[in-house]
């Protein structure tokens, strides 16, 4: 019985031997890394659109000066000068406005390190508009009065705007100012119950001012982005003068009670964009 238990263990053993050698001369299996993925880049061409509110302040005047020739008595001239809305007590009321607003935008970024430098042009639908009455009784001659009528509004707005921003992989904050532009548009419209007195000017001028603002920018992926923004602008005071007042009937000319009209247009901007880049990004 201890014989053959000793042949089989010899046995065991030999056939062993060679596949424990083969195991020993064969190479341990490598670990491999995953690739790692590219880092998000935010340079390249990009185009994209936008949809937003636009809030507008047209803040109106009108004023005319005294003439010893003139229609006016020394105290309507101030009166004129210092109108207020109708059913609103106080200093001169603005004209404000708040519409919706949207557009196309396209741009370039440069990325280097976390900084991203970029240019970008929008064209937006702009269509801010208001209207207001101003109504007083002149302070010589009560309870004649005078009115004033003014409308305002803008069609479009352009912009082209560098961008400096703060990018943590597909992450941007970023400030953003440079020029815009618009059409501007107002009419005035002056006219009393002492004498049937009448006035009327216009304004329509493109308008060049300075936008500036910031946002956030996110990468979705596929080429995609969007973007939450806000932007304010301004566009400074445009006046215009009339020399038509006319009163009495039949009318009577009173050239020299020359008159002068002016609106001093801001907004402020929030919109919302969605942006495909054509080049970079991840």
């Amino acid at each position: 019985m201890k014989s053959h238990l000793i042949a089989v263990l010899g046995l065991t053993a030999l056939l062993a031997g060679p596949a424990m050698a083969a195991d020993a001369a064969r190479p341990a299996p490598m670990l491999t890394k995953a690739p790692m993925a590219a880092p998000y880049s935010w340079t390249g061409f990009y185009v994209g659109a936008n949809v937003g509110v636009g809030w507008g302040d047209f803040d109106p005047s009108t004023t005319t000066v005294f003439s010893p020739t003139g229609y006016f008595a020394i105290s309507s001239v101030q009166a004129i000068a210092t109108v207020t809305a109708i059913g609103q007590p106080g200093p001169p009321t603005r004209l404000k406005s708040k519409e919706p607003i949207g557009g196309a935008e396209a741009g370039y970024n440069w990325q280097s390190g976390m900084v991203v430098y970029g240019l970008e042009a929008d064209i937006e639908y702009f269509h801010l508009k208001s209207s207001i009455t101003g109504f007083s009784t002149y302070p010589c001659c009560a309870p004649t009065s005078f009115t004033i009528n003014t409308d305002a509004h803008t069609d479009w707005l352009f912009t082209a705007r560098p961008r400096l921003g703060l990018a943590i992989n597909n992450d941007m904050i970023y400030v953003t100012g440079g020029v815009a532009v618009t059409n501007l548009n107002a009419t005035f419209q002056f006219t009393d119950t002492f004498a049937n007195a009448t006035e009327s000017a216009a304004i329509s001028q493109t308008r060049v001012g300075w936008v500036a603002g910031g946002g956030y920018e996110g990468g979705l992926g596929g080429g995609w982005t969007a973007k939450l923004e806000g932007l304010v602008v301004n566009f400074g005071s445009v006046a215009v003068t009339s020399t038509n007042l006319a009163a009495f009937t039949p009318p009577i000319p009173f050239p020299t009670n020359v008159f002068t009209h002016s609106v001093d247009l801001r907004a402020a901007i929030v919109r919302f964009g969605l942006n495909y880049r054509l080049s970079g990004g991840m």
